[in-house]
């Protein structure tokens, strides 16, 4: 369906753009006696084409058109095809050579960009692999351990400390299953050819199933809703949308130090759903909160405690989710002290967002 789309919008953009360009031709030259800045106008259209399309076919095809056009209609004899001339085979070559090397240029332009993205996907993912590694290997230890220990030494303990390392080790397999879903769900988004199917999902139960689940972790740190009384539908996943709200609690509850408030608002605009959730805490590093959403921080994977949770994993999923659904995330930090994540969705269903 994706490519279908692309080849019928690179079609359409060829056709507008050639017939803009003849359109502003025709007009010089019925305005001016001379017909010197056509060709300037028709190596633009190629270079237009060239760069909005896909490949090299569509500016090598209007190459051609042009060079034709050019010959019949703005070139003397006019309204007749004449190679006679040499003036007329010179103009014509130079004219399909330029349109060609500029055709080729942008194409090789828009390859090497391509391959830069890519290279940079890349070097995320590895740091993604390097953070993840770090992550469980300490849970898994301390599963390992505390398991073994009991196992071992079960007489000795009382039923006091029995349930203590239990609960530590109940407290890291749920840390562990969440780990996995998460980075099944960044497999899943990252995949070329996955389809995001979104069903009308009314708000208020969206909301009520997020906040019953985070609710069920988190029981301490109570949120503050704030949603519109009219009812909303809004096309989306809602497993994964409800994933996207539960992860950014998640995130507040883990490392917003100090945070005594948090709340989830949602509000809408034009055709647009806002869903804000704001936390009192410490804020966001300056130097992390541009790599926010990408799974990795540029520090020492031993400054800081794993079984508390990696931010950059669940927001990495966040990014995708939402990416996937043709929306958008960011995160700032807030000028009263703490910090609000953003993240929309639209109120109208795109069957091209969806791939």
């Amino acid at each position: 369906m994706k490519k279908s789309y692309e080849i019928a919008k690179d079609i359409m953009v060829t056709i507008g753009i050639l017939c803009v360009c003849f359109f502003i031709c025709f007009t010089i030259h019925n305005a001016f006696e001379r017909n010197a800045l056509i060709p300037s106008v028709l190596v633009l259209g190629v270079f237009l084409i060239s760069v909005i399309t896909h490949g090299y076919v569509y500016g090598t095809i209007a190459a051609i058109i042009i060079v034709l056009a050019d010959n019949f209609a703005f070139t003397f004899p006019f309204y007749a095809f004449s190679y006679l001339l040499p003036e007329n085979i010179i103009s014509t070559i130079i004219l399909f050579v330029i349109t060609l090397v500029t055709c080729n240029i942008t194409t090789k332009l828009k390859r090497q960009e391509s391959i830069k993205v890519e290279s940079e996907n890349e070097r995320m993912r590895a740091n993604l692999l390097r953070s993840v590694s770090h992550d469980l290997r300490t849970p898994l230890t301390t599963i390992y351990s505390s398991s073994s220990v009991l196992l071992d030494n079960y007489d000795e303990f009382s039923d006091k400390q029995r349930m203590q390392i239990l609960k530590g080790i109940s407290e890291d397999s749920l840390w562990l299953s969440r780990m996995v879903e998460n980075l099944l769900s960044i497999t899943k988004l990252d995949s070329a050819n996955v389809k995001v199917i979104k069903t009308n999902t009314a708000l208020d139960e969206l909301i009520d199933s997020a906040l019953i689940k985070y609710s069920k972790r988190y029981p301490y740190q109570k949120v503050t809703v704030d949603i519109p009384d009219e009812f909303l539908f809004i096309p989306m996943d809602s497993i994964l949308i409800e994933q996207v709200i539960i992860n950014i609690l998640e995130n507040a509850v883990q490392h917003a130090k100090g945070m005594t408030k948090l709340s989830l608002k949602v509000f809408s605009i034009s055709n647009k759903v806002i869903f804000e959730i704001k936390d009192n805490g410490c804020g966001i590093p300056e130097e992390r909160i541009k790599h926010i959403f990408t799974g990795y921080y540029s520090q020492d994977a031993s400054s800081y405690d794993s079984r508390k949770h990696n931010a950059g994993i669940g927001l990495s999923v966040c990014a995708s989710i939402i990416k996937a659904h043709g929306g958008d995330i960011k995160a700032e930090n807030l000028k009263s002290g703490g910090c609000v994540f953003r993240f929309t969705l639209n109120m109208e269903d795109d069957e091209y967002d969806q791939q």
